[in-house]
Formats: structure tokens, C-alpha cells, sequence
């Protein structure tokens, strides 16, 4: 099932599966946000933006508009 980002509920995780590499800061990229790597959604801010992400044990905060540039999927494709 793949879904945006932005959509993830607080615990959940997943592993990215496609991104827009156009509306993606280059930073992420190097930070590991990058298609087959796991991310785990860890809190969301009061006001629902930034949302803190756990990438490769490296805590990184993304903005909600970047995050819905971002598809993600629960399910593990061997």
C-alpha cells in the first residue's frame, strides 16, 4: 500500500519508495531520504509542520509540502 508522507501516522514506518527529486532539498538526499531506505514517523509539530522523521538513526525534520513530494510504502517488496 503506498501512500504520501505526509500521511504517515506517529510510530508508523515504512520505506520510501519514489521521489520527486525536483521539490526535494539536496540536504535530505545527502541525509538519506532516498528510494528503498526506511523512515519511521517520530512526532509531528503542534501546528502539524515540520514532522520528525527517523532516516538511518538520524533524526531529520521535514516540512509537510516536502513530505508530500515524498511516496512511501508499508508493504516489505523482496
Amino acid at each position: 500500500m503506498e501512500k504520501k508522507l505526509s500521511d504517515l501516522k506517529r510510530g508508523e514506518k515504512a520505506y520510501i519508495s519514489e521521489i520527486n527529486v525536483d521539490e526535494i532539498p539536496l540536504k535530505l538526499l545527502e541525509m538519506g531520504c532516498l528510494p528503498g531506505n526506511f523512515i519511521e514517523l517520530i512526532q509531528v509539530a503542534p501546528f502539524g509542520d515540520p514532522f520528525y522523521f527517523n532516516i538511518n538513526d538520524s533524526h531529520v525534520a521535514i516540512r509537510k509540502e516536502t513530505a508530500k513530494q515524498i511516496i512511501v510504502s508499508l508493504e516489505i517488496k523482496i
